[in-house]
């Protein structure tokens, strides 16, 4: 029996078991993941951004035959029942159900949304999967929402789910406690990225996943990019040519002001490491949340490549510069706007993948 059957038997489980999907060479992908939709009302923070992914979903992504994973925690059942979730959100299930007509629709479970496996009333039950394996030629692409990697979480989840609905729907509502969630504890959520990592290595896989609301590319937080970056242009700048050389001051300096203010930030954004060892492994990948302040992040396989992205509304958000040289674009007359923060090939991080772990 390999390593990662005996360390991690409920992810060896997700990726023997996961739904199958070839990627071609015009294959276009959407992954997102915790959307939390809840009734609507004030306590759904799923509203805040609701009509900034009903119109990329609509405008953009449809259009361009992207399909689409909604990769777990979409219904936030923890606080609201189902039929009160489907009736605030018709529409959206509507956009959801035009993928599976136009490209293809899986919805993984999260720790959310677990009680919707088996009901078949459920809008999206056609769709609904433990994880989906993506197959890149002999390569493998593991997306599940990541919650299994906690074996406490996962063997403990029928009592536990039962205890967290009541308090959070009849005791934590009510008094208006919020954001009880894994996704805001950092030590937790670094120990369930690290489990991944380590699967991901011993399985030579890309993992993808959600529940940590905590965008990860190439294993790295943002934090670990923001420094990898800044020492990437602090080596080129020696070598630059003058007109170079203003332009590389220039994203350093945009750099370092991001990376000031997530430390100014600290503890809520969680500021441990990406780094689970002395080599940065491209083995694990997640998409971030679609209930950020400013905007929200997703994941896009386009061909041979990945990337995260970044939508937000330019109206109420500060105008995100990235220091790849990638320019936010809107979307028609909107007041919504995408950029790419960071892309690379599929081919270039399954090298690493297998050359390093």
């Amino acid at each position: 029996m390999s390593i990662h059957k005996k360390k991690h038997p409920h992810l060896e489980r997700l990726l023997q078991n996961a739904s199958k999907v070839s990627l071609e060479t015009d294959t276009r992908v959407l992954i997102l993941s915790d959307l939390h939709m809840g009734n609507g009302g004030r306590r759904d923070e799923f509203r805040r951004n609701s009509d900034l992914i009903e119109a990329m979903l609509s405008t953009y992504y449809l259009p361009e035959k992207y399909g689409l994973v909604l990769n777990g925690d979409i219904e936030e059942l923890f606080k609201f029942p189902l039929d009160e979730i489907s009736r605030a959100w018709t529409s959206m299930y509507d956009i959801f159900g035009e993928f599976s007509r136009t490209s293809f629709l899986w919805k993984t479970i999260g720790n959310h949304d677990t009680e919707l496996a088996g009901n078949r009333s459920y809008p999206l039950a056609d769709s609904l999967v433990e994880s989906v394996k993506f197959s890149y030629g002999d390569e493998t692409i593991l997306v599940f929402h990541g919650h299994q990697a906690s074996v406490l979480l996962w063997e403990s989840y029928p009592i536990v789910s039962r205890a967290v609905i009541f308090f959070l729907r009849y005791i934590a509502k009510p008094v208006g406690i919020r954001n009880f969630s894994i996704a805001y504890n950092s030590r937790r959520r670094f120990a369930i990225e690290k489990s991944i990592y380590e699967f991901s290595n011993e399985a030579k896989v890309v993992s993808i996943i959600g529940h940590t609301h905590r965008p990860l590319f190439e294993s790295l937080s943002k934090v670990d990019y923001l420094n990898y970056r800044i020492e990437e242009l602090c080596r080129a700048y020696s070598s630059a040519e003058n007109g170079e050389k203003v332009s590389i001051e220039g994203k350093i300096a945009e750099l370092k002001g991001e990376l000031e203010a997530c430390y100014r930030e600290g503890k809520r954004i969680g500021l441990r490491s990406g780094l689970y060892n002395n080599i940065t492994i491209p083995s694990v990948f997640n998409s971030g949340c679609a209930i950020g302040k400013r905007g929200i992040t997703a994941l896009e396989i386009e061909g041979n490549r990945i990337r995260l992205v970044y939508w937000y509304n330019g109206k109420r958000s500060r105008r995100f510069t990235s220091d790849r040289d990638n320019s936010p674009h809107e979307l028609g007359s909107t007041g919504y706007y995408r950029i790419v923060l960071n892309e690379d090939s599929l081919d270039y991080v399954f090298s690493r993948l297998h050359l390093l772990a």
